[in-house]
């Protein structure tokens, strides 16, 4: 076995993994959250009936814009937010990791 010890993380390589992961995991979210607004919108507004039936398009309409702006916009603001905590965490990380070392992990070479 041998002992590796990680000194020091590339700023910018760890910014892209978070960035990433977050624009991936957010659309796990976004998607099927925005599809609710929009089905449940079009349901509201289908119910909100008046005379001329404008109150009903507009409530409707309305809740399908909202959806389709959470499934698009929530994913680029999470991956940006993503691309910014990774790069602190990796610059924090580099700051302790030269005080007190860094964290010490065991290899093992398979054949």
């Amino acid at each position: 076995m041998n002992k590796l010890k990680i000194r020091k993380l590339g700023i910018l390589s760890v910014a892209k993994i978070y960035a990433v992961m977050m624009l991936v995991m957010s659309l796990l979210f976004s998607i099927p959250y925005g599809l609710i607004i929009i089905i449940f919108s079009l349901i509201g507004g289908a119910g909100a009936g008046s005379q001329d039936g404008l109150a009903g398009l507009a409530v409707g309409g309305t809740g399908v814009v909202f959806g389709i702006v959470v499934m698009i916009a929530l994913p680029i603001i999470y991956g940006i937010l993503g691309f910014v905590m990774g790069a602190l965490s990796a610059l924090v990380y580099n700051i302790f990791a030269g005080m007190v070392g860094g964290i010490e992990i065991e290899v093992e070479n398979v054949v």
